[in-house]
Order: C-alpha cells, then structure tokens, then sequence
C-alpha cells in the first residue's frame, strides 16, 4: 500500500487537509471545502443492482473495479462508498470493502473499527438516550412521558435479544418500560450525518430530532435537552470524510453507512460532494437493489443534496438472475438458459425504475467463471434487443483491466448521452400519496394497505407539520414486494404499512412493511464462528 500522504496528492489534497490515522488510511478536513468552492462538479455515476439474492451481485465490487477501470484507461476517478457494519461483518453478509483484486485497503481496520465513526455515532445515541432518561429522573422538568419516549439506544451489532428489553428496574424514581435497541447504521443520528451538508446544518438537524412527546402530547425536541454541543463533541471527528486507496493504488473516499432496507443506504453528502470537488468523475453506490438504495438515493440524498446524477449502472450476475426464474441455489453452476430468460424480468423492472428518473443506464454484468457461452449470449441478447448499454466486467479476478469494457461503456454514456434527472415524487404531496407512488412504481404492488397504528402516525405527523418530506421505506431487500420469499417480479401484490416513524432530524417519515427489523439478528452459523477457522493474529486483507 500507498503512505496515505500520496493518495491525497494524486488527488491534489494539500497535506495540511490529511488528518492521518497510521500510514494507510486517514480523514480529510472539511476545512479543505473552502479552498474546493470555486470548481467545477464532476460527473456523477450512481451504482446499483438488481434485487439480491444468496447468489450474490457484486455492487461493492463493481463500484471498485469501475473506478480502478476508469483510472486504467486514463480518466482520473474518486469512488465514494458508504462504512461497513459490524452487524454484516459478524454475521450473514460479510464486510463491505469489495472483493478479489477490486478492493479498498487495508480491508479489515475498514470492516472493523476504520476511524472511530461507527463508534462515535453508537456513543452520540446513547448519551442522547441516557440525558432523556435521567431528564424524567431529575425530576422530569420537560413532562417527558416515559411510554413515548421515541429515541431508540444503538449497538452496532446483529443482536436480536435487543430488540426488546425491560430498562429502568430497580429505578425509585422511574417505572420499568420496555425499550428496543436499533443497530447504529438504522439509526437517525446515521442518517443525519450522511444527509447534512456541513457542520452547521449537522448542529440543526440534531437540534431538530423529535426524541418523545410530553404528557401534553406534544412533541419534546433534542434541543429542549440542552445537549447538541456535547452530542458534537462525539461526533466532530467523524464529520470528516475518510481517505484510503484501492488495492491498486487509486483514492477511495468511505464515510457514512446507513442500511438501505432500513435506512436511506448512501454515503455522507459531505464525502460525495466532496469528491465531486476533487474529480472529473465520482463512481457512487447505494444499498441493496435499485427498489430500496436507489431509489432512496434518488429522491433523498439527490434531493436534499441538490445533486444531478449523470449515469447509473445496474449490476446483475446470470448466477442471481437464474435464481429469480426459479433455478435453486444449489443449482447455479448448472447451465439453465430458460430459468435466465424467466429471470432477466428482475433486470428489466429495475431498468424501467431508473428510466422514469430520466437518467442513462448501462448494465454492468459482473461475470462469474460457470456462466456459460449460451447464457451470456441469451443475456448480451436480450440487452441489445431492448436498447440497453451492457459491459461484462470481471474486476473480481482481474482488477481494473478487468473493468475496462465497463469503464469505456460509462464514458460513452457521460459523453453521448444527456441526464435529465427528476425525482419520483413531488415532496409536497400528503404522505399516503407519496408512499403509494413508491409502492406501485417502483415495486409493483396493486394496492398499499395501512394498519390503524400507521393511518394514526401519519395523521399525527402531518399535524406537526412533517407532512411535506421525503419517504424511505423500510423494506426487505430480498424482494421487490413487502414478501422475501418471492423472487422475480411479483405481481397483484399489496404492501402493507404496519408503522410509520419520524426522523424529525434527518427530515424524512420511515413506513415500516412486512416484518423489517431494525435490529437485525445473526445466523445460525454467523462469520463470527467462521472465523475460529482465521488465526486471529492473521490480517484477513491477503
């Protein structure tokens, strides 16, 4: 690897914006914005995919081996990706950091505990959790009521014992509740932080969190607890985007990390704006498939942001596509060409999706050794036959040459082809419309239902004046319906909105469906006891 000094200077960072953390990784300082105000933005490129499956799609590493690719034909590039979990890492999906020789480094301080955010943020969380606590300790002189407090303590760990515990036992002065952690990466404060666009807007939105109602039933906000400052103290550090490199070499910005299924699944504006700033072309990503990450890419973060995005790559792999036309998992290495043509329908919706954004696409198809002649071919088919720019890319085993035809395929696109970028949905429209919107273009469903908890929360919301902001829907991301076990495309199904909550700060309204958790739980066999089988003394990089 790079000294972190030399990746700043292939990026024209002055050394005195380098906040380094050891030799290969650092943070930069937003004082460098000032000096970035005058330059022009860059070109933007959103990555995202087709709706995952156990086959897996390779977003992460796509994203990657893009901007190594663009790089290897000579068009200087930045990526900007959000933090792992260490929820993922310890549990079911493994880290967030690529894959194969399309990687950033060093992979397991990124994975583990990088520069510190993810724990600022678990911190920032519970210290708000424990002034609301002790507020009704002390007396209560804010009439907080204990059975609406809404601020929710975080661990940034798959804990499922955590989603609901007794607290407050053995309390005189406090009757026991029952509470419910969150992982770190669902919490507002992660969404605050990726959604505020410098330091002072940061301040207001955490003044502005909603964390319970009073006896009145009337809401009580952060800044009525008089803490903003010492949540700031935590979290000043982490304001600063995060500097490392790809494993060949070229500069990799990480900062932020919400979910996609339970958040709003993109990097920080800071980090993304910032790049913009120090490229001509910004490789991005948002979680999950394109019905939940890019979607609440493109009608949140574009939207609050005030970004245009000029290209998006929809990553698909003939393994996962097999999988949504009803091959089995254990199968896949089979050659199956009908179960592919019964399962390109997942590709298409999701290119449907992102042309009603009026923005150009190119189908990156990340290209696994048992695809045989006859699938790629049905495959390559199929793309040319409806219009739509594809590129093989094979970054996993052969780094950025690997992504070369994919790079080529972006900068046809940036240079030929003009993005007319729009968001789905008008924000002044009631809630239940703006949720139907989501629900019936972007999923599919024929209908949304609500339950009376939901019909009243949004009634309530809407009184407190929250009626006129973005929607992100917590979902599964398995599916594009509210069902995980329904691949494809479904059809003449109905969501069902069983909650809504308030993210007063972050300025959005969360409707929960199905049975979307956001404290996640680990599995049977979690990476955690995989690996007992890794010498922990042993980097997990290489």
């Amino acid at each position: 690897m790079n000294n972190i000094f030399e990746i700043a200077k292939r990026i024209n960072i002055d050394e005195k914006f380098v906040i380094p953390f050891g030799n290969d990784k650092a943070k930069i300082s937003l004082d460098i914005l000032e000096t970035l105000k005058d330059r022009p933005n860059g070109k933007l490129v959103l990555v995202t995919a087709i709706t995952p499956t156990k086959a897996g799609e390779g977003k992460t590493t796509t994203s990657i081996g893009l901007h190594d690719g663009l790089n290897y034909i000579g068009v200087p590039s930045l990526v900007a990706l959000r933090e792992p979990s260490l929820g993922p890492v310890f549990g079911i999906k493994g880290g967030a950091t690529g894959g194969g020789r399309a990687l950033v480094v060093p992979t397991e301080d990124i994975n583990l505990h990088f520069t510190g955010d993810m724990h600022a943020l678990t911190s920032a969380i519970n210290l708000i959790a424990a002034c609301i606590d002790n507020s009704i300790f002390q007396d209560n002189p804010l009439n907080i009521d204990p059975k609406r407090v809404l601020w929710k303590r975080a661990l940034d760990m798959n804990d499922r014992a955590l989603r609901n515990v007794t607290i407050s036992q053995g309390e005189t002065k406090c009757e026991p509740r029952q509470e419910e952690f969150v992982i770190t990466v669902a919490s507002e404060l992660m969404a605050i932080l990726c959604l505020a666009n410098d330091i002072e807007d940061f301040m207001n939105r955490i003044n502005n969190i909603m964390v319970a109602y009073n006896f009145d039933g009337k809401p009580v906000f952060l800044r009525e607890l008089r803490i903003s400052h010492a949540v700031m103290k935590l979290m000043i550090v982490a304001l600063n985007p995060n500097l490392v490199q790809t494993l060949e070499g070229n500069p990799a910005i990480i900062h932020g990390g919400p979910f996609a299924n339970i958040a709003h699944g993109c990097n920080s504006i800071i980090a993304t704006k910032m790049a913009l700033k120090l490229a001509p072309v910004v490789v991005t990503e948002a979680g999950f498939g394109a019905d939940l990450g890019a979607e609440k890419f493109l009608d949140i973060k574009c939207r609050v942001a005030g970004l245009k995005p000029d290209a998006v790559v929809v990553v698909a792999t003939i393994r996962a596509l097999k999988m949504h036309g009803g091959q089995p998992f254990e199968d896949l290495t089979n050659e199956n060409v009908d179960a592919l043509k019964n399962g390109i329908c997942n590709l298409q919706k999701h290119l449907e999706n992102v042309g009603k954004y009026g923005i150009p696409a190119i189908v990156a198809i990340n290209h696994f050794a048992s695809d045989t002649a006859a699938e790629t071919a049905v495959l390559s088919k199929w793309c040319e036959d409806n219009g739509y720019e594809y590129a093989y890319c094979t970054a996993f085993g052969d780094g950025a040459k690997g992504a070369a035809e994919l790079a080529k395929g972006v900068m046809k696109i940036l240079e030929t082809k003009e993005s007319h970028y729009k968001p789905l949905y008008d924000v002044e429209l009631p809630i239940k419309d703006k949720i139907n919107i989501i629900c019936k273009e972007i999923y599919g469903a024929k209908d949304v239902t609500y339950t009376p908890e939901a019909e009243k929360q949004i009634e309530d919301y809407t009184k407190l004046g929250f009626g006129k902001t973005p929607i992100c829907i917590a979902k599964t991301p398995q599916s594009l319906s509210d069902n995980p076990k329904v691949l494809g495309v479904p059809k003449d199904f109905v969501v069902t909105i069983r909650e809504v909550r308030l993210s007063a700060g972050a300025n959005f309204i969360v409707p929960l469906t199905g049975a979307i958790m956001t404290m996640p739980g680990l599995p049977k066999v979690p990476a955690a006891v995989k690996m007992e089988d890794v010498p922990y003394t042993q980097k997990l990089d290489h």
